[in-house]
């Protein structure tokens, strides 16, 4: 198997112009392959994850023709989200149980917007299989920051001054909105009942809201010679943020063959 994934890989090193031809590429069970990126169509005379297995298919790559597709039990096409759609056109299809193709776009993080799902346009001339599952979901939104602390009350003194208050943690941010599901176009073969195809278009979830701030401690109470100086209250602990709204949906297309 060792021998199997190395010849493939120096295949795929030898991919590097804007239209690729290839004969055959394996992804063998319960390993991930990524197409090269250095390429953005690519055909195939066959195609094949075997069970467990993961394709992916990088952003800079827009089009995938293959002859024979053969997905086998929860084996996985996965595509990188990106701004340019993709396509994906098959002669002839065979999918296993649990097998699916997705789509979905990136969650948000503190430096990047969160990525809608990719919008896919898939084409089966021939497609043997129980169910053809299909993920376009967009990516989940940035969370909000949390809320800083509150600075903790001074002692009081026993001669002079009291104790002085905690104060209030800040507010957590607000999080971030979900980014929209993808745009997914379907071309299938017209004996292919329409109850047995299976696409997730949802918009992403919203970004959590930031936590608050805890709030800082008083001052202590200190117990002098005369008398014992009271202490003071801790601050508050901020409000967490409100949570980001869902992204919108994405859209189904079917069109029969």
């Amino acid at each position: 198997m060792r021998n199997g994934l190395l010849m493939t890989a120096g295949l795929l090193s030898a991919l590097s112009s804007s239209w690729v031809m290839a004969q055959t590429i394996s992804v063998e069970t319960h390993s991930l392959m990524r197409l090269p990126s250095n390429t953005s169509v690519l055909q195939l005379d066959r195609l094949e994850v075997a069970d467990y297995g993961t394709l992916l298919i990088p952003g800079g790559l827009t089009e995938v023709k293959v002859d024979q597709l053969v997905l086998g039990h929860e084996a996985r096409i996965a595509i990188v989200p990106s701004e340019q759609p993709f396509s994906f056109q098959v002669k002839h299809a065979e999918l296993g149980s649990g097998s699916q193709i997705t789509a979905r776009g990136a969650p948000g993080t503190f430096t990047k917007p969160p990525m809608p799902g990719r919008n896919l346009t898939l084409r089966i001339e021939q497609l043997n299989a129980d169910v053809l599952s299909v993920d376009a979901r967009g990516g989940s939104g940035t969370p909000g920051f949390a809320g800083l602390d509150g600075g903790n009350g001074q002692e009081p003194g026993c001669t002079w001054g009291a104790a002085s208050r905690g104060t209030n943690g800040d507010n957590g941010g607000n999080g971030h909105d979900g980014a929209a599901g993808g745009l997914v176009r379907l071309e299938l073969p017209v004996a292919f009942a329409q109850d047995r195809v299976k696409v997730n278009v949802q918009g992403g979830a919203g970004g959590q809201g930031g936590a608050g701030g805890n709030g800082g401690k008083g001052g202590t109470s200190k117990g002098c010679i005369v008398y014992r100086a009271d202490g003071a209250k801790s601050g508050k602990t901020g409000e967490k943020g409100e949570d980001g709204a869902a992204g919108p949906a994405g859209a189904v297309y079917l069109r029969q063959l």
